[in-house]
């Protein structure tokens, strides 16, 4: 399935006189008023960056373009690109669906995000030396240290571990959302083992497959150099020439194993499982037909307890026995570093603004959610007193599962997440629930609004913090939904950052909105925000909107 050929009246029409058409996809209304449209102004007009896809839309038959959307989900099926849905009984694998019509960033807008994503990453490698060095942090008053050492991310093992270049987290994915106030929040920081990279690749090949003529019009910049990146990173990590790198996967029935495989073809290097090497010597070696290989580098795609049954669980057998000797001994690199997990934590996602400050003496481009802490009394008293207006999560939970969405949730689960925080308030953090911009996704061969977030993917090096352009867009694909995650029902988009020589759009679009616990808020969410952010960023689904979720 191909596109039709552009129709060159396309080009010279008025694009807001293309979608007032009866028959156009796209449609002129805005429908989604209370939300940030990623496609539109607040009249309803479409924004410069969605111009030339939007004329493509139209110059298309509406029973191609959705020929075009089920040609690549049929793709995505032929190569094997699945998730797992753990709540499933069997724990069905489902292949993703992909959503045709791309989320488009302007570049000056990109710059903005990728500075403060690398900023941010920089703060969290200087804390995660701190915490398992000297420990100024704690030492200062800035984070209590029952936060850190009580961790079950935190490793004593890497107490006193020099790692080259002081980076723990040489992958990270750090989830965006953009609010009904036009501006980026971080939801959450991703730097244990993240992933998505390949559903961002794939869709790019895809949608490259499937609208050549776009690609070929717009300045669309690029994603297809992240395994050469990755690859680099990995290299710049060790002093070792000729580095053997390898990726390490628990297996193919790993809901991520289509990734770990996607991954190691493209770098070049062997996909192993534990069963591949040995330690000997507090070395690590790959056997192989000629013999044995010392390796070098491990990307390693295993959660922390299973990485060493000699230093962390006894019954694992997907890792390596003996790993942690030769990585404590400087002969083997591990991407990302054992510990790595209690920067991700969401008990310390709060004082990440801090961080940027005590380390970097910097203030934060990219701002947090104003988060309450559970184990905080007064935190604790405001949750409980405003439960069914928030979300609230397990600190050590991801992918969706175990967390409450109040408006949405029914009066016998907010009791039972009641006793719940009463009883365990260390586990649980809270937020407000944000109005997550929207983006037109098709959907039962219409085009709707449907909520999106985005996780761009930073590499560290020793020498450089790398972020290719644009990241993996996340889409709730139900009506009203936030939770974006595919093992919840969600999606995904491409991601464009596009270059356009001349850009008048507003990175920021004014709004009135009504805030109602904006007083509240300000005294008691733990946040470095400054006052009239801290109001902006809390603000709750608007008054009368059925639109009500959570992302994760």
């Amino acid at each position: 399935m191909m596109e039709s050929p552009l129709l060159n009246v396309a080009d010279t029409l008025d694009v807001n006189q293309l979608i007032q058409s009866e028959s156009s996809l796209i449609g002129a209304v805005n429908s989604a008023p209370d939300f940030f449209n990623e496609m539109r102004f607040l009249d309803g007009s479409i924004r410069p960056t969605y111009q030339d896809v939007v004329r493509w839309i139209e110059s298309q038959s509406n029973e191609n373009v959705l020929a075009l959307n089920q040609a690549a989900t049929e793709n995505f099926y032929r190569k094997g690109i699945t998730f797992t849905v753990y709540t499933d009984a069997c724990n069905t694998e489902r292949v993703i669906p992909f959503d045709i019509i791309p989320r488009i960033i302007a570049l000056k807008e990109w710059h903005i995000m990728e500075a403060g994503c690398a900023q941010r990453i920089r703060a969290l490698n200087a804390f995660l030396h701190d915490i398992y060095h000297q420990q100024d942090i704690i030492r200062a008053g800035i984070i209590p240290a029952a936060q850190i050492f009580a961790n079950p991310c935190f490793q004593p093992s890497m107490l006193n571990v020099d790692l080259p270049g002081q980076i723990y987290a040489h992958i990270s994915g750090i989830d965006l959302v953009r609010h009904g106030d036009g501006m980026y929040y971080v939801l959450e920081d991703n730097l244990r083992t993240p992933s998505g990279v390949s559903y961002m690749l794939e869709g790019r090949s895809i949608s490259q497959q499937l609208m050549p003529s776009l690609f070929a019009k717009n300045n669309i910049l690029g994603v297809e150099e992240y395994p050469a990146l990755l690859k680099k990173t990995l290299i710049e990590s060790t002093t070792v020439e000729n580095p053997l790198i390898v990726v390490l996967t628990p297996g193919r029935f790993n809901s991520a194993y289509y990734e770990h495989a996607f991954l190691a073809r493209e770098m070049g290097v062997p996909l192993v499982s534990g069963q591949d090497m040995f330690v000997d010597g507090a070395e690590v070696f790959l056997n192989t037909v000629a013999g044995r290989q010392k390796v070098d580098v491990i990307y390693r795609r295993l959660d922390d307890p299973f990485l060493d049954s000699l230093a962390f669980r006894p019954d694992s057998m997907l890792g390596v026995a003996g790993l942690m000797s030769a990585y404590r001994a400087s002969n083997v690199i591990l991407a990302n570093a054992p510990g790595t997990g209690v920067a991700d934590d969401k008990s310390i996602y709060p004082f990440v603004p801090d961080m940027i400050d005590f380390y970097l003496g910097e203030k934060p481009i990219l701002h947090n959610v104003p988060t309450w802490q559970c184990r905080k009394p007064d935190d604790l008293k405001y949750v409980l007193a405003h439960l069914p207006e928030l979300v609230v999560k397990e600190a050590q939970g991801s992918g969706g599962y175990g967390m409450l969405i109040g408006p949405q949730a029914s009066k016998a689960e907010l009791e039972e997440f009641r006793l719940k925080l009463i009883a365990e308030p260390d586990a649980y953090i809270a937020q407000p629930t944000l109005a997550l911009s929207v983006c037109p996704t098709l959907v039962d061969e219409k085009t709707a609004p449907r909520h999106i977030d985005l996780r761009p993917f930073i590499l560290s090096s020793p020498t450089q913090v790398r972020t290719v352009a644009g990241g993996l867009t996340r889409v709730a694909l139900t009506e009203g939904s936030l939770v974006v995650n595919s093992s919840q029902g969600g999606g995904i988009k491409d991601t464009w950052v596009v270059d356009l020589e001349k850009n008048d759009e507003p990175i920021v679009e004014s709004r009135t909105e009504s805030v109602t616990n904006a007083d509240v808020t300000k005294d008691t969410a733990e946040s470095s925000l400054d006052p009239v952010v801290a109001i902006t960023a809390t603000t709750i689904i608007p008054s009368g909107s059925t639109k009500i979720g959570a992302n994760v």
